[in-house]
């Protein structure tokens, strides 16, 4: 059964950006890159450690300089694996020229990767796919994308390559307290729905634009852990941007939010929206070229300078990675 799509023309006044950053776990570390940077291109941005438990890895892959909507990042764990439910982040996808759809069905066979077929979505061509651990990702064909700038790594080339986040499906039991926080707060208006999907949209920016709640009334409970979502980053301009939306959040919606911290590339605060998922809402400054040279980006262990007197024990606990 065709399923029905509606267009809404309301307008929001928010200033917002879009989605920042997702952050997933993943199984084994060394898996992990030869995956993000040999099969999907994807430039290695940072080494470094979960500042909250430093004797893991956190590893940051996006575009050439590490910009805003097109960082993926991942915590390596021990972890059973993770399994979807209710209140989570459920696939991020990318964009890509819509001509180089056919090219990633080609290339993600030829490597081995579980991907399902190419399917249409609110009038777009999507390749749905999933890495060794089971994260849910996706490619969308975008006309237009190839204007966009991207980092074309490992052999694929440049008209082909990623160009950053088109945007995140959370998984929820109902829409409509998620959507107030994503209209009111982040920026994201209802532009249209397909089925039991609703569509978010930020309509000022390319990457990272979308977020798309599906609806499952009968979803069960999931289980965080490898392949899943740990939570869903939005973008702030600066502290002060971000200072108002906390203001939102706690005093017009009555939502606990953390004191800011110091991720060392943004700053950032949390919260955990109506429906369960874990949002943070990260200020693009100062960005990932402040602790070593763009063009070396990824190389070297990085480390905070309050975790530089414990370098040598960190770097014991951690397996090697060239």
């Amino acid at each position: 059964m065709k399923m029905q799509m509606h267009f809404y023309p309301e307008e929001s006044n928010v200033s917002a950006y879009g989605i920042h950053h997702v952050t997933i776990f993943c199984g084994d570390a060394r898996q992990n890159v030869d995956f993000y940077t040999d099969v999907l291109g994807l430039r290695f941005v940072k080494k470094t450690v979960n500042f909250d438990d430093p004797e893991v890895y956190h590893f940051y892959y996006g575009d050439e300089g590490g910009r805003p909507g097109s960082i993926i990042t991942f915590f390596p764990s021990e972890k059973a694996p993770g399994e979807l439910g209710a209140g989570q982040a459920m696939e991020t996808s990318y964009r890509v020229p819509a001509k180089a759809i056919d090219y990633w069905a080609r290339r993600l066979a030829e490597k081995g990767v579980r991907a399902d077929p190419i399917e249409r979505r609110f009038g777009e061509a999507v390749l749905p796919f999933r890495d060794a651990d089971g994260v849910r990702l996706a490619l969308v064909g975008v006309h237009g994308a190839e204007t966009e700038p991207a980092f074309a790594g490992a052999d694929v080339p440049q008209d082909c390559a990623l160009r950053g986040f088109h945007g995140v499906s959370l998984l929820q039991h109902d829409a409509a307290s998620t959507a107030t926080i994503l209209s009111d707060v982040l920026g994201f208006i209802p532009v249209a729905f397909e089925g039991p999907v609703t569509r978010f949209q930020v309509n000022h920016t390319a990457y990272g634009g979308v977020i798309d709640i599906h609806v499952d009334r009968n979803a069960s409970e999931g289980r965080l852990g490898p392949g899943s979502i740990h939570h869903v980053a939005f973008r702030a301009a600066d502290d002060g941007q971000q200072a108002e939306m906390a203001r939102k959040l706690s005093e017009t919606h009555s939502l606990t939010v953390t004191q800011q911290l110091n991720r060392n590339y943004f700053r950032s605060i949390y919260f955990t929206e109506p429906g369960g998922v874990r949002f943070e809402i990260a200020t693009d400054e100062p960005g990932f070229a402040v602790d070593e040279p763009a063009s070396e980006l990824g190389r070297n262990l990085k480390l905070p300078p309050w975790l530089e007197a414990r370098r040598l024990t960190i770097e014991a606990v951690l397996p090697v990675i060239d």
